[in-house]
């Protein structure tokens, strides 16, 4: 007969059960410290990329258009642009464009009538005082005035930001970068034109605090403006109106619903930009920190304006950037000679004085009476012969 089975305390496991379960977690510690080595060594190795990863990354990044690069180098237009690479005046890395939907990067040779296009400008704006009867365009089909015709001729080619009236007079932004420019026109910017208003016939303000939440007008929908009658004579009132959106003729339409006929309007900000004593026809720059500021840190990062300031750039015309005028070699002129020279001249003065006067005074001074000497001044004069002797 077997010998029945030896009996344990109870809550005491069997120690054949205990030993079995230790060695399956000894192993299982063993596989993962095993897991964790492998992991470390294959993540300290360098990875290699596959060729065709490698062939993705090592490309540049997507340029810009082509007409769109040779307006930011303030050469030409975008539509100009296009129309000379119709022409085959461009070429990019030795081949003639046919078509402007090509895009550039840094690495590529760009020329145009065989001349390197020229180096990109930073981004600048300036305040313009436009006057009255001039169009905001660079060709008008009437044959009128333009802006740009009336430009300092130290200005860059530049395009406006929005535009003014014919018969409007005020501030208008001009800057060199399109993408900036189309920013600051849009309304979603949110930046506040305010405007002097000059107009004939009878108002209240009563009347006007109806713009203050928009109107229709021949389907058109105009947003709130801020609308203040500053002064009322006779037939003539002056207004000041502040609006977001700046659509086409909105001021004379808006006061002309309201029985106004506008005599004059001028623009007396545009945003943070402000017209203040700005003479008309004249520009202004405005500094790189004062923009970058007004437009915050993800647009000045984007339009690089957080570099240092810039040295305004000399005159640039289309075509290149204007022949800067050498200046002609100093030639030095020896020390010596000079003070040698000086020293005769000099001489040659004083031998003339002496001889006009020989007593050494300037003849066209008068002669000043002598000052009698106080008596204490002969007794120490006495007294100082005295010890001489």
């Amino acid at each position: 007969m077997s010998p029945p089975p030896t009996k344990h305390a109870p809550g005491r496991k069997h120690p054949r059960g205990t030993d079995a379960k230790a060695r399956k977690a000894r192993s299982a510690a063993a596989g993962a410290q095993a897991d964790a080595t492998q992991r470390s060594v294959a993540e300290s190795r360098p990875r290699v990329k596959s060729s065709a990863q490698a062939k993705v990354t090592s490309e540049p990044a997507k340029g810009d258009r082509i007409a769109k690069v040779m307006a930011r180098a303030g050469l030409c237009s975008r539509r100009e642009a296009e129309r000379w690479i119709e022409d085959g005046r461009v070429r990019v890395n030795g081949k003639k464009l046919k078509s402007p939907a090509f895009d550039v990067g840094l690495r590529d040779d760009v020329t145009v009538d065989g001349e390197p296009l020229p180096n990109r400008e930073p981004v600048r704006i300036w305040r313009y005082h436009k006057p009255k009867g001039l169009v905001t365009t660079h060709r008008d089909p009437q044959g009128r005035a333009t802006v740009f015709d009336n430009l300092p001729a130290s200005l860059p080619r530049v395009i406006s930001v929005g535009r003014l009236d014919y018969n409007t007079e005020g501030l208008l932004l001009l800057t060199n970068d399109g993408d900036l420019a189309r920013h600051l026109e849009l309304p979603a910017t949110g930046w506040l034109r305010r405007y002097r208003v000059r107009a004939h016939g009878r108002i209240t303000a009563e009347q006007l605090k109806p713009l203050a939440d928009g109107m229709t007008i021949d389907g058109t929908r105009y947003g709130p403006i801020e609308a203040t009658l500053d002064q009322s004579g006779a037939s003539n009132h002056w207004l000041t109106l502040g609006l977001r959106e700046g659509k086409n003729r909105e001021v004379r339409r808006v006061l002309g619903a309201l029985g106004l006929d506008v005599n004059r309007l001028i623009r007396i900000s545009f945003g943070p930009f402000q017209l203040l004593d700005l003479k008309p026809g004249t520009t202004d720059l405005v500094r790189r920190k004062v923009l970058a500021d007004q437009l915050g840190p993800q647009l000045a990062d984007r339009f690089q304006l957080t570099g240092e300031e810039e040295v305004s750039a000399p005159p640039r015309r289309r075509g290149g950037v204007a022949k800067r005028k050498t200046a002609s070699p100093v030639v030095k002129k020896s020390t010596k000679s000079t003070s040698a020279a000086t020293r005769t001249a000099k001489t040659k003065q004083t031998v003339k004085q002496h001889a006009s006067n020989p007593r050494g005074h300037n003849a066209s001074a008068k002669k000043s009476p002598r000052k009698p000497q106080h008596a204490s001044s002969k007794k120490r004069g006495g007294s100082a012969k005295r010890r001489s002797r």
